[in-house]
């Protein structure tokens, strides 16, 4: 899954039209009266209304330290679609801007089966892209390599995304949680120092919005 930016997407059921009877027809057919005052034909019963379509809820949105937290949430009518992400903002090895985030939806394969994806954006074109590019991420107490996909581009900012198996996404969560500050690296190239402060409360928050456990990274 492309995790480049977060779409609310607004879902709506159909308005249903009922149409009104036509008096005309019950008039021609009606038997002609002798008397000089005629009943007044029936008239069709008002439509009603269609039912209203369910109002998009708004996103719900926490701060957690240095990392945000949305909630998105559709009703599509038959069952509640919920996307949850966690973010945060960093200044890259040479002044860049960047983001990292974290996104899942109760539509996907949830923990311990699956994670959720990990992306990064950063405004720093001089950083290697393609299919597999190698990473590492991890401070002076042990590092995680991870194989990442570059994106399109976000806002101008190329953006890479972890490929999502489950041991290495489990392994970088776990590393991401331990870590003050996360450093990372794309094979050489320093790509900056973000700091995870608010992320384990983040992470929680996430697992209880879209309805995960938790307790394998962030207990």
């Amino acid at each position: 899954m492309r995790i480049v930016r977060l779409v609310a997407v607004a879902g709506a059921l159909a308005a249903l039209t009922a149409l009104p009877f036509s008096g005309n027809a019950l008039a021609q057919t009606a038997p002609a009266q002798t008397s000089p005052i005629q009943a007044a034909p029936a008239q069709p019963a008002p439509a009603q209304a269609a039912p209203a379509a369910p109002a998009p809820l708004a996103p719900k949105l926490e701060t957690f330290g240095r990392w945000s937290t949305l909630v998105d949430e559709v009703d599509t009518g038959e069952d509640l679609r919920k996307t949850c992400a966690a973010s945060t903002a960093f200044i890259g090895a040479g002044g860049e801007s960047g983001t990292l985030t974290l996104i899942i939806t109760n539509g996907d394969a949830l923990p311990p089966d699956a994670y959720p994806s990990i992306t990064m954006a950063v405004d720093n074109k001089a950083l290697p892209t393609g299919k597999s590019v190698a990473a590492t991420f991890g401070d002076d107490k042990g590092h995680v390599a991870a194989k990442l996909h570059s994106d399109g581009a976000v806002n101008g900012r190329l953006s890479w995304t972890v490929d999502n198996q489950a041991k290495t996404s489990l392994a970088l969560l776990r590393a991401m949680r331990h870590a003050s500050v996360l450093d990372v690296s794309f094979g050489d190239a320093p790509v900056g120092s973000i700091s995870m402060d608010g992320f384990t409360k983040a992470y929680r928050s996430l697992g209880a919005s879209c309805g995960f456990p938790t307790a394998d990274v962030a207990p």
